[in-house]
């Protein structure tokens, strides 16, 4: 099947087939005659593959380390389980650095008065020097207005 036929099976956008082309993390397609790509049901399974992988999040790097796992029949699933958990806890980091921007520009929100003047405790809070988050990544507390100039 052409590289159309192919997105189509997989659910895999064409652009990205060749990107993972130019990854390594499918092989290099065969060549009609013509120079058109040509996949197979192993090429749009293995696609599939990738995009579930994908639809989680992992990393094309954690897919290269889960498609080798994947076509080894001796792997232990102990070694599936600690990429994904990894993986879990990597999500959660992320997580807990999202509600930390949140809480952050809501707290700055809270202190914009949203009126006709052009002070602007959000704008002033994104210009300072030193960082809406503290070092371990929870949001600045601002406990006057006037700290902010606003």
């Amino acid at each position: 099947m052409n590289i159309g036929e192919a997105s189509q099976a997989s659910g895999v956008s064409s652009k990205m087939i060749r990107y993972y082309e130019q990854t390594g993390l499918i092989p290099k397609a065969a060549r009609r005659d013509s120079g058109y790509r040509d996949y197979d049901y192993a090429d749009v399974h293995r696609l599939r593959f990738i995009r579930g992988a994908r639809d989680v999040g992992f990393t094309v790097e954690q897919i290269g380390e889960l498609l080798a796992l994947w076509s080894d029949r001796e792997r232990a699933s102990a070694d599936v389980k600690a990429l994904a958990l990894g993986h879990v806890d990597a999500l959660k980091q992320k997580q807990a650095e999202i509600a930390a921007m949140i809480a952050t520009l809501e707290n700055l929100a809270k202190r914009c008065h949203g009126d006709d003047r052009p002070d602007c405790p959000i704008i002033e809070g994104l210009a300072e020097s030193d960082g809406l988050l503290t070092a371990k990544g929870k949001p600045r507390r601002f406990g006057k207005v006037d700290e902010l100039r606003a």
